[in-house]
């Protein structure tokens, strides 16, 4: 029986929408849908990692870009309750530490209590700025303060009285240098004595004021430690004077706020340390050393001493689940960093300077990134590692981490981490984490699997309808009319290249229905109607297509050579697709064989000189495994062939045209040329089965329009394996030539089928009675020639030996 080629309601599904009413015209009427179409693994995988507060229940998004993965997450966080097992949120601020500068505090507050805090601190600091000051100037300050200093003066003065006298009465004087020291001088009545005039004095009288000098100088020094001892005592009683004139301002202005957090033990903690600290550092806010107080005020806004200052590092304000996209996953972006300062040539750095990483932003909530950025930048996923193994988040800096130099800088207190890590990547960057890091299984130990399509039913079309109207409502466009949505499943089902599958490329929708809406609007069209889709559809081919004018350019100037209406031994029309970055195509390819005598080799040209793929390859070997079935089974087949695909200069790869190069051998063999008007695609096992292949769309719109180049006549026509006709989505002006009878697709269960409809003879079965087959076969008329060929080898033989 001949085969019958396909019909044509068998190359195209249109959408009926027959789970939508009938009643509901357009997007306006459909309720958009707040989750990604198809995807329901991929949510239970996020919601089951985020339901679990156990370590390493972080998530790894896997599927192609465009498919939703970060929309679908988003929207399902928008809407996450946690149902109070929700990890508290706290903000986080890095205060000094008064006993060791090196190692900034952390203080946790309650959510939204850090800028309150910090506006608290920089209220008090106002506020002490000015009433320290005037607290040490007034009169009773002063009264006090001079009373000290006139007691002091009062007791070193008597003091040195009561030695003036005694000197006096021993002739010898007690004055004071031009450089401020005390000196005893040997008297001579009123005037001091002369060299000469000591000289004069008797031994006697010599050593006698040499002696009372010396006695008195041991009690001139005696006076002057009791001097340093009166005045360390009066500086006590000063220092104790000033702090508890600052202990009253303290007490009457810090009290409220210590009482204000008083069931916050590290705020309070830390208030009682700056208490002690301002008492120990009066001299910043009395001004009394310049240089150390234009230090302590050094920085951007010099409103109060950096020291007293409280850095908000996180302020969760009153969200209830912090969500963060850290779009450039760089060391300093994801972990903070330490900014430095400079003040009069010298650079410095302190807690203040201390900046927010997404890590610490993402404190209690999720963290998203991209797998392949964070591989791609130095340092980041080791220390993404560290910070998930030990859940805390140390600051510390990279320029320390990269070198081996001992560079003082600030090492921050860690900060308690308690984070979800949602990282986006494909297939192939997941398996290369799972081989290679034997950490990252414990680290990320849900896997959310995104689907590339689904099923289509009535059910799910209804479903993407829905989808469809989310988008137009996202992007506040036109809304589609009941056929343009038609238009966009039937669009989707192509882009699944089956009949009863949908794309799940969210981003190939989103972007078709943009443009249709810009066609729209340049229309004056008040809706999006089906014929701005298909408008749409066009200007997209017409951008993207230069590659695929330029070969159909080559079959137009004659520059590749095809035949489409003849037939020739030896020589078929191949289907191949072509592919750029965004677009691709089908065309037809010349495969030729020749054979000559030989071992029955099949020396395959591709392989030989390294163009053609091991795919291929396995393709070659595959085919001539059946041909050795067929033809070989009784005696070695005694002819070489030689196939090639003609004018291929790029490389060849797949198995998609092991049928087309069986068919040109089997050709070769017999002598019966094959249909150029027929081109066919499909690769085979070593039964002879057809096997189904990609890209079948494409290629049979590429040997229809080469054809339609090079001449159309009602013949021609395309073989494909029976198991690729679901996966017919093809252009209208296909179907309608299938509908009038000028075109063909027929879909074959065996490459048999195809030696048939190419050579228009019963390929034949072997009579295994008597091991031959029908002699007007295909297979039989190769096998005869074979037969002759093999006697003919024989005689020659015998001839030889004789």
């Amino acid at each position: 029986m001949p085969i019958s080629p396909l019909t044509s309601d068998k190359l195209y599904r249109h959408c009926e929408l027959n789970g939508l009413p009938l009643d509901i015209k357009s997007t306006k009427h459909l309720t958009p849908l707040n989750e990604i179409v198809g995807q329901e693994r991929a949510q239970q995988a996020v919601e089951f990692a985020m339901s679990m507060k156990d370590k390493g229940y972080n998530i790894y998004a896997i599927g192609r870009n465009g498919l939703g993965k970060r929309t679908m997450v988003m929207r399902y966080l928008d809407r996450y309750d946690p149902n109070g097992n929700a990890t508290p949120l706290y903000d986080w601020c890095y205060v000094a530490n008064f006993d060791e500068a090196r190692t900034p505090k952390v203080l946790k507050l309650a959510q939204g209590e850090g800028t309150k805090f910090k506006k608290a601190i920089e209220q008090l600091m106002k506020r002490l700025v000015k009433a320290l000051p005037l607290a040490f100037d007034n009169e009773i300050y002063y009264s006090r303060a001079d009373k000290l200093k006139s007691q002091l003066a009062a007791k070193q003065e008597a003091a040195l009285n009561r030695l003036t006298k005694e000197a006096s009465s021993k002739h010898v004087a007690l004055s004071i240098t031009a450089q401020g020291s005390y000196e005893l001088v040997a008297m001579n009545g009123e005037e001091a004595h002369t060299e000469e005039s000591f000289a004069a004095l008797s031994n006697k009288e010599q050593d006698l004021l040499e002696e009372n000098i010396s006695e008195l100088e041991s009690k001139l020094r005696e006076v002057v430690r009791k001097f340093t001892v009166w005045e360390e005592t009066y500086s006590d009683k000063q220092q104790k004077h000033d702090e508890q004139v600052a202990q009253d301002v303290l007490v009457h202005l810090l009290e409220p706020l210590k009482l204000a957090y008083a069931d916050q033990s590290e705020v309070k903690a830390h208030l009682n340390d700056m208490h002690n600290d301002i008492i120990d550092n009066l001299d910043i806010f009395l001004e009394q050393n310049e240089e150390q107080v234009a230090i302590s005020y050094a920085s951007l806004q010099k409103k109060m001493p950096r020291r007293y200052q409280v850095n908000v590092l996180v302020n969760h304000g009153s969200q209830s689940l912090p969500i963060v996209v850290e779009e450039s996953p760089n060391y300093h972006n994801i972990f903070g960093y330490i900014e430095n300062a400079t003040f009069k040539g010298t650079i410095f750095s302190d807690f203040s300077l201390i900046r927010a990483g997404s890590l610490h932003k993402a404190n209690g909530g999720v963290l998203m990134i991209d797998a392949i950025k964070v591989l791609e930048q130095p340092y980041v996923w080791d220390g993404l590692k560290r910070a998930l193994r030990s859940r805390k988040l140390s600051l510390s800096s990279l320029e320390r981490e990269v070198t081996l130099s001992g560079t003082i800088s600030l090492d921050p207190e860690a900060i308690p981490l308690d984070v979800k890590i949602i990282l986006f990547g494909d297939y192939q960057t997941y398996q290369l984490l799972q081989h290679y890091d034997p950490e990252f299984k414990e680290l990320f130990r849900v896997t959310a699997d995104f689907e590339d399509e689904m099923v289509r039913t009535d059910e799910s079309e209804a479903q993407y309808a829905k989808f469809i109207s989310s988008i137009v409502h996202g992007n506040k466009m036109l809304h589609c009319d009941r056929a343009a949505i038609k238009r966009v499943i039937e669009f989707s089902a192509r882009q699944a290249d089956a009949q009863n599958k949908l794309s799940l490329h969210s981003a190939d929708i989103a972007n078709l229905l943009r443009e249709a809406n810009y066609v729209a609007k340049a229309s004056h069209s008040n809706m999006i109607r089906v014929g701005h889709v298909d408008q749409a559809l066009r200007n997209h081919e017409h951008r993207v297509c230069r590659l695929k004018d330029n070969i159909m350019q080559s079959f137009v100037n004659g520059t590749t050579l095809i035949d489409t209406q003849s037939s020739v031994v030896g020589q078929i029309n191949a289907l191949s697709v072509l592919s750029t970055s965004d677009h691709q195509f089908g065309a037809p390819n010349r495969i030729t064989a020749t054979v000559a005598y030989g071992d029955g080799a099949v020396f395959d040209i591709e392989r030989k000189v390294e163009l053609g793929g091991s795919i291929h390859s396995k393709g070659v070997m595959i085919l001539t495994a059946y041909l050795a079935t067929v033809l070989g089974q009784t005696d070695k087949i005694p002819l070489t062939t030689h196939l090639t695909f003609e004018q291929n200069y790029g490389g060849v790869d797949g198995d998609s045209a092991s049928m087309a190069e069986l068919c040109t051998i089997i050709s070769a063999f017999s002598k019966l040329p094959l249909r150029q008007d027929v081109a066919i695609t499909g690769s085979m096992n070593q039964f002879g089965q057809a096997q189904p292949i990609g890209g079948v769309n494409e290629k049979i719109e590429g040997f229809f329009d080469v054809c339609s180049i090079k001449g159309r006549c009602d013949s021609q026509g395309v073989i494909i394996p029976k198991s690729n006709a679901q996966n017919l989505m093809l252009r209208a002006d296909i179907v309608d030539a299938v509908k009038k009878g000028t075109f063909s697709i027929w879909a074959i269960d065996h490459v048999s089928e195809a030696v048939e409809i190419l050579t228009g003879v019963v390929a034949g079965e072997r009579d295994f009675e008597f091991e031959d087959y029908p002699e007007e076969s295909v297979y039989g008329i190769a096998d005869k020639r074979l037969k002759k060929l093999r006697d003919h080898v024989k005689q020659q033989a015998k001839s030889s030996d004789n």
